[in-house]
């Protein structure tokens, strides 16, 4: 594929029109994988680059290399070989890693994602072959500065991602394994919105591991101890993001899958000052936002209409309460508690009040007591006497949404709102065909898991009608929520911000245009939400302050071209060759995955 046409914005450092300064020749230009082009190097670079009796003579195209290795792909036997087979790919030759993904990104994401990746996560210390990332171990704190340094210069990392590897994708803790739930969503990053592959660090913090089977195999690479909690711990994070903030002070950090005890209380930590971010936290909450507003604006209200109720009051359900009342306060400009009395919380014991144990992150969405005393708080009472239009699951109890629920919402409200979330698909508190049947396919539904679309008699002439469902899938907005950070080197990430980004989301809904299509862009689209969730979080960083970036274009047309001229694309760009005196390290190959493997890419 030949590099992009010239761009008034290519002399930017992360412009994707330029040629690449390369160092290497040889074995060693063949053995990194963000440089290597296998047999699409074209002639002129097999010349100059010494490679010419290092590879077959017939020079093939990016795509033919995507083809080839797609026959590859599908000859494995199952997901999990699939998944290594990508593996191994991606340490060979990036770029076709990434094309290959994007060629086939609806088939491949749950390979490359959930629900295979865990399966690689569980099986990591037997299908290890080569180390990816940083690893720093809680015994050897006094060297996580130095340790961490190895990984480039302070202008060489824009964007990190770390776990401590407690709550893994809904299997638990992984210890030293869940390194590679750090490298899967970087990958998600680049490919959903451009990331530069070679400029993001993987990280995990070994603190140890609580889960018996990894205590007790010897093929377990991490430490094979207890998890360390408490004051030990905290300061283990503190001297790994202090570290950090040093050594790449313009990095974005993004923490991922830590315990239910330290992840919203670490973000609320560091948060105030630096630019962080927690999917577990933010994430869910703000695709959930961005679906909610896109169905207001098929119903044609506003965040101010909103009274929700989210059955399930634990840290998935709590981060969607956040970022809704957040949302609410900044539309309306009323204050965070006047906005959180529009969301009730439903837990085991029901209605969460003041007569309730609650949680702090809980405690700004209790209702008084009194005004529900010895009433039924059950989510059947409650639907019936608060007539929400919108209803969140996060319960993981299959089935909560009855009928009677529905009917019960539908009753007081035309276009009933209702996002069963829960994961996997047999915990879900219902299924769309259920909830679009009860309601005659009124209801404006989204889930927590692929689920095919929907057939019903509704339309108005009884005919039937094919509903398409959204899924609420984090890869909508936390790559372009990063991309944005990293463009405009904000020094926070503000409420604002992220108010912002999932408008940006919730604006390219293809349901605002068509009635049966689903709520949330579709994987395929992502790069353009990306587009549209950076350009939100960017303009919304300047007006606050934030963004210290120069040179961001004031017009909208500029910026987009300005951001999308810094988004990584999986296309074989020209290489030049430069003397190693005076390179930079990412002309010596020295980024990403430092070092060289060889072309199996094992040990």
């Amino acid at each position: 594929m030949a590099s992009k046409k010239p761009s008034k914005f290519g002399h930017l450092p992360l412009s994707t029109s330029s040629i690449v300064d390369c160092a290497l020749t040889g074995e060693a230009l063949l053995n990194t994988p963000y440089f290597n082009k296998g047999s699409a190097f074209p002639i002129d670079e097999r010349h100059q680059f010494n490679l010419c009796g290092l590879l077959p003579r017939n020079v093939q195209t990016l795509s033919m290399q995507a083809k080839r290795a797609h026959e590859q792909y599908m000859s494995r036997s199952d997901d999990l070989a699939k998944n290594t087979f990508l593996t191994s790919l991606k340490e060979q030759n990036e770029v076709l890693y990434y094309r290959l993904l994007q060629d086939h990104l609806k088939d491949m994401f749950s390979v490359v994602y959930t629900p295979t990746e865990g399966d690689a996560i569980q099986n990591y210390s037997r299908l290890f072959r080569r180390p990816e990332g940083c690893f720093l171990n809680i015994n050897d704190e006094d060297r996580v500065m130095h340790d961490l340094s190895l990984c480039g210069n302070p202008e060489d990392i824009d964007y990190i991602v770390v776990t401590d590897g407690e709550e893994i994708l809904g299997i638990g803790d992984q210890g030293v394994g869940g390194i590679l739930i750090s490298v899967a969503k970087l990958v998600l990053a680049t490919l959903c919105a451009g990331v530069h592959p070679n400029r993001c660090l993987p990280v995990v913090l070994d603190c140890g591991t609580d889960n018996p089977g990894l205590l007790n195999d010897d093929l377990y690479l991490g430490l094979r101890e207890k998890r360390v909690r408490g004051q030990r711990y905290d300061a283990f994070v503190d001297t790994f993001v202090k570290a950090a903030r040093k050594l790449y002070p313009r990095a974005y950090i993004h923490f991922e899958d830590f315990g239910l005890r330290n992840a919203r209380r670490l973000l609320d930590l560091y948060r105030p000052s630096m630019a962080c971010f927690n999917d577990d936290v933010q994430g869910t909450g703000c695709v959930t936002l961005a679906a909610i507003m896109a169905a207001l604006r098929v119903t044609g209200q506003t965040l101010g209409d909103v009274r929700m109720v989210v059955f399930g009051a634990g840290s998935a359900g709590v981060g969607i309460a956040d970022q809704v009342r957040d949302a609410i306060a900044t539309e309306g400009n009323i204050s965070h508690e006047e906005a959180a009395k529009q969301i009730w919380l439903i837990d085991k014991p029901g209605l969460l009040t003041t007569a309730t144990d609650v949680s702090d992150a809980q405690r700004p969405f209790i209702r008084d007591a009194s005004e529900w005393h010895g009433a039924d708080t059950s989510l059947l009472a409650v639907v019936q006497r608060i007539h929400p239009n919108v209803l969140i699951g996060t319960s993981t109890v299959p089935g909560a949404f009855t009928q009677p629920i529905v009917h019960a919402m539908a009753t007081s409200c035309p276009r009933p709102i209702i996002f069963p979330l829960s994961n996997p698909t047999r915990l879900h508190e219902a299924t769309p065909g259920d909830l679009l049947g009860w309601t005659h396919g009124k209801a404006l539904v989204a889930t927590g898991s692929p689920f095919d679309p929907v057939s019903g008699p509704w339309a108005d002439d009884g005919s039937t009608v094919e509903v398409r469902i959204a899924e609420c899938n984090n890869s909508v907005v936390f790559p372009g929520i990063g991309l944005g950070c990293v463009l405009s080197r904000a020094r926070r990430l503000t409420d604002r911000m992220l108010v912002a980004a999932v408008q940006g989301v919730a604006r390219m809904s293809p349901a605002c245009t068509d009635p049966t299509a689903p709520l949330l862009s579709d994987v395929e689209a992502v790069r353009d939400v990306s587009v549209s969730v950076a350009r939100n979080v960017i303009r919304v960083a300047v007006d606050e302050g934030v963004a210290t970036a120069e040179g961001i274009p004031g017009d909208d047309g500029d910026l987009d071209d300005w951001i999308r001229e810094q988004m990584w694309e999986p296309a074989y760009r020209p290489l030049r060759l430069v003397g190693t005196e005076g390179a930079t390290r990412a002309a010596r190959g020295e980024l990403g995955k430092a070092g060289t493997v060889n072309r199996a890419g094992e040990l």
